[in-house]
């Protein structure tokens, strides 16, 4: 199964989610906002089959840490997440590096199922 890096700075949503991708038998690290993300992929030497990570977050946000990784490790896929339409908009312009946007509040099974089209594309 993939390598998941999951960031995301709501400690009860990050739980949830880290346990549902789990159920699919997929490794996740987690980080708490876009500059934790960033290190834990320049620490593991972007060794992660996916990057998944909310939008709206202090510090970097979750556009910043997608150019950044992308920057780093073009062949890394990515997911962003928000649950403001905003922010959605501000995604738009990403899309030759992101590959999909999910919107908050979004089902387990939507997770799971947009998680494993993007790893299979």
């Amino acid at each position: 199964m993939a390598r998941i890096l999951l960031v995301d700075d709501e400690d009860t949503v990050r739980g949830f989610l880290k346990r549902g991708l789990e159920l699919d038998g997929h490794t996740v690290v987690t980080a708490i906002d876009g500059s934790d993300g960033l290190d834990r992929l320049s620490e593991s030497g972007g060794d992660f089959d996916l990057l998944l990570t909310d939008i709206r977050m202090p510090l970097m946000d979750g556009i910043a840490l997608s150019l950044a990784a992308k920057r780093d490790y073009p062949g890394l896929t990515i997911l962003l997440m928000t649950g403001f339409a905003d922010q959605r908009e501000r995604a738009r312009g990403l899309d030759a590096i992101v590959t999909d946007v999910l919107t908050k509040p979004f089902s387990l099974a939507d997770l799971r199922s947009t998680v494993t089209r993007a790893l299979a594309a």
